[in-house]
């Protein structure tokens, strides 16, 4: 099924919405964080459709481990990295974590910070 992304103009906030191509024509999307219907539509990630094993190949080669265990910039990168590679948004914690990762912080900062993060495992 088809993801629709928009902006939220009321509250600022990513929505995501997945619906036929039948319901798309005839929707009145609303944001499901504040009810609001002013959304701007976002133009999607455009996947490209390779074998998801051909995929992750193509990620390990070239070292794609080298420094994640010291490097949090090294292991951020990494995350941003998997995420194109396999054309899926993440979600807005994941994007947080690997921004965070990226400009250095330590993952055991960024789990204290977030103490839900991984609450539902």
């Amino acid at each position: 099924m088809p993801v629709y992304e928009y902006n939220c103009r009321a509250c600022g906030r990513r929505v995501r919405l997945f619906m036929s191509f039948a319901e798309y024509d005839r929707a009145a999307p609303t944001c499901p964080h504040c009810g609001s219907a002013e959304l701007k539509r976002r133009v999607g990630r455009v996947a490209l459709g390779r074998p998801e094993g051909e995929r992750l190949d193509r990620m390990m080669d070239g070292g794609a481990f080298d420094g994640l265990d010291e490097d949090p910039r090294a292991m951020g990168r990494f995350m941003r990295e998997m995420s194109q590679e396999m054309g899926e948004d993440m979600g807005d914690e994941f994007d947080e974590v690997a921004g965070r990762l990226a400009a250095g912080e330590s993952p055991e900062s960024i789990e204290q910070s977030m103490p839900e993060m991984g609450a539902g495992e």
